[in-house]
């Protein structure tokens, strides 16, 4: 049985915003799972091919992400949402940008496929943000803190290091 507050009710879209989705999940499937590497079943993207080119490459999955966020906010889709939706694009580019690494993890972290899941599950139910959503969001926000107070945590500690050398 579904939460009395999980959909609040179906929604009609116009054949704009029909037309729109469609779009998206073109490229979305393009830019994450338009081949089969022969032999394996794993599918990838343009977006991980392109990703190789420096600095133009790691632009491709933050593009996409402003046509997934602009359709989001036209279907009135949770702010949560929308945040989840750029959490998964910065973790791509932050990590994207890391030489080689950063090129293997576009091959495995799909923001694009992962965002466009998240526009079509709510773009045709008007419901309320998961607690999934909430936690990814609240998880995502405490990485970055964490993230952001070790250099701060080093430099103190290296501070008392050459503090006691002197």
């Amino acid at each position: 049985m579904r939460p009395l507050n999980d959909v609040v009710r179906i929604r009609q879209l116009t054949p704009g915003q029909e037309q729109r989705l469609q779009a998206l999940r073109a490229a979305a499937r393009l830019l994450g799972s338009a081949f089969e590497i022969p032999g394996t079943g794993y599918r990838i993207g343009l977006d991980p091919i392109v990703g190789l080119v420096p600095v133009i490459g790691d632009l491709f999955s933050p593009l996409f992400t402003i046509a997934l966020l602009w359709q989001g906010r036209d279907l009135g889709l949770p702010r949560v949402v929308q945040l989840r939706m750029l959490v998964n694009v910065g973790i791509d580019t932050l990590i994207g940008m890391v030489p080689f690494a950063g090129d293997l993890f576009d091959f495995a972290w799909k923001s694009n496929e992962m965002n466009m899941a998240l526009l079509e599950r709510y773009a045709y139910e008007e419901r309320r943000a998961s607690a999934g959503d909430w936690a990814f969001v609240l998880f995502a926000v405490v990485v970055l803190l964490i993230i952001a107070a070790v250099p701060v945590l080093l430099a103190g500690w290296l501070l008392h290091l050459v503090g006691r050398l002197f």
